[in-house]
């Protein structure tokens, strides 16, 4: 590895073991970078530089920065973490909010000190954001105002977290006031391109959070890949949509993807179907990021008499769940916009398989985007003859570096990264999803870990057992069920079913929450004791 720019070694000093990562191609002339590379630089400076300064960047409720005041507030937020904080390069921080500007300048703040970005879900309990500080050692966090209880609440069970600063907070401590006093400039840390810039969490079958970690080439790769052979966005392009900046989707695809080509981006708050259509019409967006349920849900409302203009979006993005066929043709129908659909992950950062609009087919996902390779294995590793479904393997540019976890090696095998997706190559040679292989349920865009739910539901003192599972349904795709074992005493009723769920909304993310709940006498289990989940899902 070349030489960090990091002081503090806590990143390098627990990727996996170089023996564990998969491999990792850099065939194409894009995917050649310098050894020191700071990928905010990159993205930003190297904008301002090219003559962008005065172009609009980044907009929002009441902002509309260009790239010259995006550069400057990630300067002085720089400066505040360093000068103020105690940043050293290499620190994690925590970063807590919905969508925003001042998220955004937060992320390229972190990044240009040399620090390294934590997304969190806004949404996440002080349970939930104890674990990440622990698991990434985070040292500081800059956290939305208004959602401070919950951080202010994990903060006595996180001993490494040293400090705590508030953006969108008026006083005279905020982060906004405190940088106004900052200079607009700051030199950059020299980073290394194999330095981590970026621990991004995801939860995995046991409902325990991972950390993939992510160098600063990782992100210049991912902006070299899919948006530039298959999304073809232009600098004359708005990018707007629903993933939050925490998921690596919305990272990219809202900020990384239209810094990359010189184009405007709207960090919106709130981006529910309802809230998402006419904020389309106003900022006049031309490129769209959701789920498929959220497009399903944009389309019944425009069917049902929602009158906003959409004159000016020509590209919508599908990702975050599978894309069944019916909303592909529902929402072609509906605006007569041809959807791109992609699979990625936060292991790979971003989408490596995908297809354009005229390749697109209902029912398959793609092929690999340049610069990646796929295939389809069986249970021993093997090549699975074509029109067979097998286990999807992917390797690249970027793969999977999990931070300090023996799940590294179910993830990556001989090299490939193992997605725990089930597909088949059609004829065409494209990518057909089939199934998740593991316990993810993928509800709404979002992933949830079933192992994570039972975790919440067992604390509810009705609750004997409990297997939560994904189960089918029409409008989402699939949704969080639960099985509910009561304790004696207790009535599996309507009553107890709002009670439960009303409690894991309270415990954990309330997008976790069951949508679907039944009560059992037992639950089945084999002669060792060990819950078959399999014969819940064969109901």
């Amino acid at each position: 590895m070349i030489p960090s720019g990091h002081v503090d070694t806590f990143a390098r000093d627990n990727l996996p073991p170089p023996e564990l990562w998969p491999e990792f191609l850099f065939d194409l002339p894009e995917l050649q970078f310098a050894p020191r590379l700071n990928c905010a630089v990159e993205l930003l400076d190297r904008a301002v530089e090219r003559g962008f300064s005065e172009r609009e960047c980044v907009l929002g409720e009441g902002v509309r920065w260009t790239y010259a005041d995006l550069q400057a507030q990630a300067n002085r937020i720089a400066r505040v973490l360093v000068e103020d904080m105690g940043l050293v390069s290499g620190n994690r921080v925590l970063l807590r909010g919905a969508n925003s500007p001042m998220l955004a300048a937060c992320w390229f703040g972190v990044v240009k000190a040399g620090g390294i970005a934590v997304g969190t879900m806004p949404l996440l309990r002080a349970r939930e954001l104890t674990t990440i500080v622990h698991k990434a050692q985070v040292t500081h966090a800059l956290c939305d105002a208004r959602l401070v209880d919950e951080m202010q609440a994990a903060v006595p069970q996180c001993p490494t977290l040293r400090q705590l600063a508030l953006f969108h907070d008026t006083s005279a401590g905020g982060l906004e006031a405190r940088a106004a006093s900052k200079s607009p400039r700051f030199d950059a840390v020299d980073t290394a391109l194999d330095d981590v810039c970026l621990i991004a969490f995801t939860s995995g079958t046991t409902g325990q959070p991972k950390g993939t970690m992510h160098f600063h080439r990782d992100v210049m790769a991912a902006c070299a890949g899919w948006p530039r052979h298959v999304l073809r966005a232009q600098a004359s392009d708005r990018f707007i949509g629903s993933p939050p900046l925490a998921f690596t989707f919305g990272l990219g695809g809202l900020l990384l993807f239209p810094l990359a080509i010189g184009a405007s981006t709207v960090l919106l708050e709130k981006a529910t179907p309802d809230a998402l259509l006419p904020a389309i019409a106003r900022w006049r967006a031309s490129v769209c990021f959701t789920a498929p349920t959220s497009y399903r849900a944009m389309a019944a409302l425009i069917q049902q008499g929602a009158a906003h203009d959409l004159s000016s979006l020509r590209k919508c993005v599908s990702a975050g769940e599978a894309l069944p066929a019916a909303t592909r043709t529902l929402w072609r129908e509906t605006t007569g916009i041809e959807m791109i659909d992609g699979i990625g992950s936060t292991e790979l950062l971003h989408i490596f398989i995908s297809a354009t609009e005229s390749q697109a087919r209902g029912g398959a996902t793609g092929v690999p985007v340049p610069g990646f390779k796929a295939c389809l294995l069986d249970e021993q590793g093997r090549e699975v003859p074509r029109g067979q479904v097998g286990r999807l393997a992917v390797k690249g540019p970027t793969g999977c570096r999990y931070l300090a976890d023996e799940r590294q090696t179910t993830y990556v095998r001989n090299g490939w990264n193992l997605t725990g997706d089930a597909y088949r190559v059609g004829d065409d040679g494209q990518f057909e999803f089939q199934a998740r292989t593991d316990d993810m349920i993928i509800t709404g865009g979002y992933n949830i870990a079933g192992p994570e739910v039972e975790a919440a539901l067992m604390l509810h003192p009705a609750v004997a057992e409990c297997a939560v599972i994904g189960a089918a349904d029409e409008q989402r795709g699939m949704i969080v069920k639960a099985f509910v074992v009561p304790k004696p005493g207790q009535r599996g009723d309507d009553a107890l079913v709002k009670a439960l769920q009303d409690f894991v909304k309270q415990t954990i993310a309330p997008y976790k929450y069951p949508r679907a709940i039944e009560f059992r006498s037992e639950l089945p289990r084999t002669e060792t004791g060990k819950l078959q989940r399999f014969r819940l899902r064969e109901r």
